[in-house]
C-alpha cells in the first residue's frame, strides 16, 4: 500500500500516462515519431527527483516540472509530451489508478477477516455466554452468535467496497475544462478520433469506463464515495475491537498474546489488548476522513478550484494506508482469538438464576401455583440475593433461597435443569449456521482463492 502511494508509483504512472497518450495520438494520425515514443519507453522509471525539484522551485508547478525533467532525458519526445493535456490528465488519472489498485489490495484482506471470523463463529456457535445490553447482564446468547454480529457488519463492508471498486472510472482525456476542445483542435474537428483517443488511453490502463462529463477534474464526489465506504469499515473495526477490549476486561475472550509480550513496563501481570487498542485508534482516524472529502466535493467552484489539491494529497493516501493497517491488525486478532469457557460459565452461573426465575414461575403455574403470589416471593428472594452480592460481596444464592422455600417444593428437583444455559440461548446456534451457510458463504465465494494465508501475516 505504501508503494501505491509513493512518489515512484505516482510519477512513474505520470510517465506511463504521457506515453499512452502519445501512442494513441500517433495511432490516430498525429505526427509523432517512433523514436520519440522509444525515448519515452526508455525513461519510465529513471526519475531525476533533484532535477524535478529544481524545476518546481522555478516554475511553481509540479506537473510542468516533471514535463521538463522528462524532456531533458527524452529530447526527441519533449515537443509531444503532454500534448493537448491539462495537469489533471496525469494527476487525476494517476490517482484513479492508485485508488483502484488500493481497493484491489484491501478486498482480499477484508474477505480474509470475514473467513477467519466465520471459522471462529462456527467453532463457538453453541457456547452459551452471558449477553449484555447497556453492558448490563442480559439474556444469554452464544460466543459464535456474538461473533456473527461483527461478521454481519463486515459482510456489509465487503459488499460496499466491492461496489465502490466496480464504480471506479478513468478521468480519461478531457482537456482543460472537460470539453476536449484541445484534442478536437489537434484532430481537426474529428469527434470520432477524440472519442477513440479517450477510449484507447483508458484501455491502456485497464479501464472500461471513463467519466462521460468532467470539469477540469473528475468529480470530487467520487473520492467521497470511496472514502465513505472506507470510513464505514472503520466504524465496523472500531466496534469489533471495542467489544474485544470489553471481553478482555471480563477475561472471557482475548486477542492473541505472545509468550514474551509485555503488557506494561511497570505492571508485569498486565495483558493489555494492544492490537485492539491500535485498531480503535486507527479506525477512529479513518472514520474522520470522509468529512474532508465531503467538504472538498462541496466547495469545488464551477469546473474546478485548486483548494482540493493539497487536501487530496493527504487524505487519499492516509485513508488507504489506515484501512490497510486496520485490516492487517484485524487479520492477526481474529486469527488468534482465545476463548475462556470456564470464565464464561462462571459468570453465567452467577447471573442465570435471576434470568431463570420466569421459567421457574411458569413451571410452578403449570403445576397449579398462583402466579401473583409466587411472583412476589421470587421478587423478594431475588432482591435479597442481589443485596447480598452488592453489599456483602457474596455469591448469588438465589437458588438456595428458592430450594429452602416450601412454595417451590414442586420444582425443587427440577431447578438445576431449569438453569441449563442452553435452554436460554434460543435459536442462536441455528442462526449462526444459517447465517454462515447463507449470506457469509455467498459473500466469500468470489474470494475463496484469494484469501491471505497465515504465512502472509505480520506478527
Amino acid at each position: 500500500m505504501a508503494r501505491l502511494w509513493s512518489d515512484d508509483h505516482k510519477f512513474g504512472t505520470w510517465r506511463r500516462l504521457w506515453l499512452a497518450l502519445a501512442e494513441a495520438e500517433q495511432a490516430l494520425g498525429l505526427p509523432i515519431s517512433d523514436a520519440a515514443l522509444a525515448e519515452l519507453r526508455e525513461h519510465l522509471d529513471d526519475i531525476d527527483y533533484e532535477a524535478a525539484a529544481a524545476y518546481e522551485r522555478e516554475l511553481r508547478h509540479d506537473v510542468m516540472a516533471h514535463v521538463h525533467a522528462l524532456g531533458d532525458v527524452a529530447p526527441l519526445a519533449r515537443p509531444i509530451v503532454h500534448l493537448g493535456a491539462t495537469s489533471c490528465y496525469v494527476g487525476d488519472n494517476a490517482d484513479l489508478v492508485s485508488v483502484r489498485a488500493s481497493l484491489d489490495l484491501l478486498l482480499p484482506k477484508l474477505a480474509t477477516v470475514v473467513a477467519r471470523l466465520a471459522a471462529f463463529a462456527e467453532r463457538w456457535a453453541q457456547q452459551p455466554t452471558l449477553g449484555f445490553t447497556h453492558f448490563q447482564p442480559a439474556q444469554p446468547t452464544t460466543v459464535g452468535k456474538r461473533a456473527c454480529l461483527w461478521l454481519q457488519d463486515l459482510v456489509i463492508d465487503l459488499a460496499a467496497i466491492e461496489r465502490a471498486r466496480a464504480e471506479v472510472r478513468f478521468r480519461g482525456v478531457k482537456g482543460t475544462t472537460g470539453t476536449q476542445a484541445s484534442f478536437l483542435e489537434l484532430f481537426e474537428g474529428d469527434h470520432d478520433k477524440v472519442r477513440e483517443l479517450d477510449r484507447r488511453v483508458a484501455a491502456a490502463f485497464g479501464f472500461e469506463r471513463t467519466w462521460a462529463v468532467t470539469g477540469q477534474t473528475y468529480p470530487r464526489k467520487a473520492d467521497h464515495e470511496v472514502l465513505a465506504v472506507l470510513g464505514s469499515f472503520g466504524v465496523t473495526a472500531h466496534k469489533i475491537a471495542t467489544d474485544l477490549r470489553l471481553l478482555a476486561h471480563l477475561k472471557e475472550v482475548e486477542e492473541p498474546f505472545g509468550k514474551k509480550q509485555i503488557g506494561s513496563s511497570a505492571m508485569a501481570y498486565k495483558r493489555n489488548p494492544m492490537r485492539s487498542e491500535r485498531i480503535c485508534g486507527l479506525a477512529r482516524h479513518l472514520t474522520t476522513l470522509p468529512a474532508e472529502t465531503a467538504h472538498t466535493a462541496a466547495v469545488q467552484w464551477m469546473e474546478r478550484t485548486l483548494d482540493d489539491s493539497s487536501s487530496r494529497r493527504l487524505v487519499l493516501a492516509e485513508a488507504f494506508l489506515t484501512a490497510d493497517a486496520v485490516l492487517e491488525a484485524l487479520m492477526e486478532v481474529v486469527d488468534g482469538l482465545v476463548v475462556y469457557p470456564a470464565v464464561i460459565e462462571r459468570r453465567l452461573r452467577e447471573e442465570l438464576p435471576f434470568m431463570a426465575t420466569e421459567n421457574v414461575l411458569m413451571a410452578l403455574v403449570k403445576r397449579g401455583g398462583d402466579r401473583q403470589t409466587l411472583h412476589e416471593r421470587i421478587r423478594v428472594h431475588a432482591q435479597d440475593a442481589a443485596r447480598r452480592i452488592k453489599e456483602e460481596g457474596g455469591s448469588n444464592d438465589l437458588l438456595d433461597r428458592l430450594r429452602a422455600d416450601p412454595a417451590f417444593d414442586a420444582v425443587k428437583d427440577d431447578l438445576d435443569g431449569l438453569l441449563d444455559p442452553r435452554a436460554y440461548v434460543g435459536r442462536a446456534p441455528e442462526q449462526v449456521r444459517e447465517f454462515l451457510d447463507g449470506e457469509v458463504a455467498a459473500a466469500l465465494e468470489p474470494w475463496r482463492d484469494r484469501l491471505v494465508t497465515t504465512e502472509g501475516l505480520r506478527v
